[in-house]
């Protein structure tokens, strides 16, 4: 069964990967830890389910509103809650971070209830392929194929355009960006928008998988994909896709052999594990600081 396995692995992986994608973009521009990512990723699942459900839009245009959404909501986040604290201390940003997140999540639950959400039987007819001993569903491959042209999309935006130029500029050295003219909170806007469209997918696709969205469905989410991007490197593209990957792969394979109740455990530890031999993470990079 390893062929299902591995799959399985990299469709939970690709959905870790959207949301570390967003925690490593903001950090690489302002050094910030947005705690409220997990959240946004389940406003992002809340959305798409209420397009399915009540507007009875198909999967597809569904995430695009999501993603729509999320982008404006992350833009008002930072503009609120992280642009008037630019320059205080971490902890101040920190602080509001939690805020954020606990505001989002009580909102959640006082809209939606306490009671999971499923998406309807006629928002993706799934339906199974037979490869040797697997079973890999539709579903599966829709995820993963999703995920893998966001990310696609999201390196080529960095790489290729002139806000890409300017995002690595500005992550390089954000004072001397704005000497040179770069308008410095556009790109720190549009990286949040950014990040939070791709956090919108991936609470999507999976509301989409476990056929659950849940107003708590954010704090568990977040958290590995925030240990995702550490594992990776903090501030590197390639580190989150292939962290978030790494432990998707890693938590399946665990309850796969019968470490079902520590599967959240798996992600940690392989963190701690990983830290100790490279602290800058698998694709990360030391950091010389002049003083």
């Amino acid at each position: 069964m390893f062929l299902q396995q591995l799959v399985n692995g990299i469709a939970l992986g690709s959905t870790y990967a959207l949301i570390a994608l967003g925690y490593t973009m903001v950090y690489g521009i302002i050094a910030l830890i947005n705690f409220a990512h997990g959240e946004i990723f389940m406003v992002g699942a809340f959305i798409g389910l209420l397009m399915v459900g009540v507007f009875k839009f198909n999967i597809f245009l569904a995430m695009a509103c999501a993603m729509i959404f999320c982008m404006v909501l992350g833009v008002v986040i930072e503009f609120i809650a992280y642009r008037p604290l630019r320059k205080s201390s971490r902890l101040s940003a920190f602080i509001s971070a939690i805020g954020v997140s606990i505001f989002l999540s009580s909102l959640a639950l006082m809209v939606f209830g306490a009671n999971a959400k499923g998406f309807p039987d006629q928002a993706f007819s799934s339906r199974q392929i037979h490869i040797g001993d697997a079973d890999i569903s539709t579903l599966q491959l829709l995820i993963i194929g999703v995920s893998a042209a966001l990310m696609i999309g999201l390196e080529f935006i960095v790489q290729k355009t002139k806000i890409g130029k300017a995002m690595r500029a500005t992550s390089e050295d954000y004072n001397t960006a704005a000497l040179m003219g770069i308008n410095v909170n556009f790109v720190i806007s549009f990286t949040f928008a950014l990040g939070s469209a791709l956090a919108a997918a991936g609470g999507v696709l999976v509301g989409m998988l476990f056929n659950a969205v849940s107003f708590n469905m954010g704090l568990m989410a977040g958290l590995k994909a925030f240990a995702a991007a550490v594992l990776g490197g903090i501030g590197s593209i390639p580190g989150a896709m292939l962290g978030g990957l790494l432990l998707g792969v890693t938590e399946v394979f665990g309850v796969a052999i019968g470490y079902s109740s520590y599967r959240d455990a798996i992600a940690f530890a392989i963190l701690v594990l990983v830290l100790l031999v490279r602290p800058t993470g698998l694709l990360g990079r030391k950091v010389l600081t002049k003083v």
